[in-house]
């Protein structure tokens, strides 16, 4: 009885210990020929056409009551992480109560040819040092 108790704990030791090689991950603390090799990026997205995108979904950038005149766009840049797109949109517009408000730049995200995101320029957003084609 002895000797079958001490072999069960040494297959379950062992298999214990083997079962632990199966969880490494890229990111385990493990030695690297023992991790999983990290998926590839997903491949990227074709630049998207901005002129067209802003062009047939304008109520996406602005609001229709801003009555946005004069629209240009820059080219879309690659986001860093993921597959988005981003690009820069500016235009004349108008206050709800009709005043000229003059020109405001918008940057917008896009993901799979469709606009998902729009909010105004900062700083940051380098869209003053963009260069602008009319739609």
């Amino acid at each position: 009885m002895r000797r079958f108790t001490v072999r069960a704990v040494a297959v379950a030791g062992g298999a214990f210990m083997l079962s632990a090689c199966a969880i490494a991950d890229s990111r385990s603390p493990v030695p690297e020929f023992m991790r999983a090799k990290a998926p590839p990026p997903p491949p990227a997205e074709p630049p998207p056409d901005v002129e067209k995108l802003v062009r047939e979904n304008l109520n996406a950038v602005f609001v229709a009551s801003s009555n946005p005149l004069q629209v240009r766009v820059a080219p879309p840049h690659h986001l860093p992480v993921g597959p988005d797109w981003s690009a820069c949109v500016r235009a004349e517009l108008t206050s709800a109560t009709g005043r000229p408000i003059g020109t405001q730049t918008y940057r917008i995200t896009i993901s799979g040819g469709v606009i998902m995101d729009r909010r105004r320029a900062e700083e940051g957003d380098n869209c003053a040092t963009e260069s602008y084609q009319p739609i």
